[in-house]
């Protein structure tokens, strides 16, 4: 078999289509079911965080892996900047400080490495988010239950029919698939309509 690019190239020249295709149309069904039933959540989620930085609060994200990258993506777009100049929105992906983690899960366990962190730092005021492909992940379950045990709000980002996370968090969007790539790729779509609109509503656009 010849190894030169040009060949490879040519050899393999159609032979994926029908696998992006497949994966392209049920991307779009999730998206057109989320569109049907889920535009009332994440409208809910929305409001809950224009409501926290209106009164001073702050946004705490967590989850693992894939959902790791999620929280840190979501958060850069709140302090950063989403589409629009305007001030920094105060967010916290609770996923990215090593010695914090590392510590923690050296003297706790690793499922306590999100929740001791929301006891460090989030107020009342502030809304705690979870993302967890199956709902299941024990050390965001933990944060979310130290959370709603301090009164702040809670939002769980799932799929796989929710798990723990859907059953304890005031907002719970559950992506309907049970496709775990399908359901992170809903997950950041989720996210940045999300800011979109926190963003539009806080600068008055």
């Amino acid at each position: 078999m010849s190894c030169d690019r040009k060949d490879v190239a040519a050899l393999n020249m159609g032979t994926h289509k029908k696998l992006v295709e497949g994966i392209l149309i049920e991307s779009a069904l999730i998206g057109k079911t989320i569109l049907e039933k889920h535009i009332e959540d994440i409208d809910s989620i929305s409001n809950l965080i224009i409501t926290a930085y209106k009164c001073g609060g702050n946004v705490l994200l967590c989850g693992n892996g894939g959902s790791a990258a999620d929280a840190q993506h979501i958060a850069a777009e709140l302090v950063g900047k989403f589409n629009l100049e305007r001030r920094p929105f105060p967010a916290i992906a609770l996923t990215t400080n090593s010695s914090t983690l590392t510590a923690i899960a050296n003297d706790y366990g690793y499922k306590k490495v999100f929740s001791r962190q929301v006891e460090a730092f989030a107020t009342t005021k502030d809304v705690v988010i979870g993302i967890s492909t199956t709902g299941n992940s024990v050390n965001v379950v933990e944060a979310i239950k130290k959370a709603s045990s301090m009164g702040v709000a809670t939002v769980g980002l799932s799929g796989c029919g929710g798990g723990i996370l859907a059953s304890i968090v005031d907002i719970a969007l559950i992506v309907p698939s049970r496709n775990i790539p399908r359901v992170q790729e809903a997950h950041i779509l989720i996210g940045h309509i999300i800011c979109e609109i926190v963003e539009k509503e806080l600068v008055g656009v």
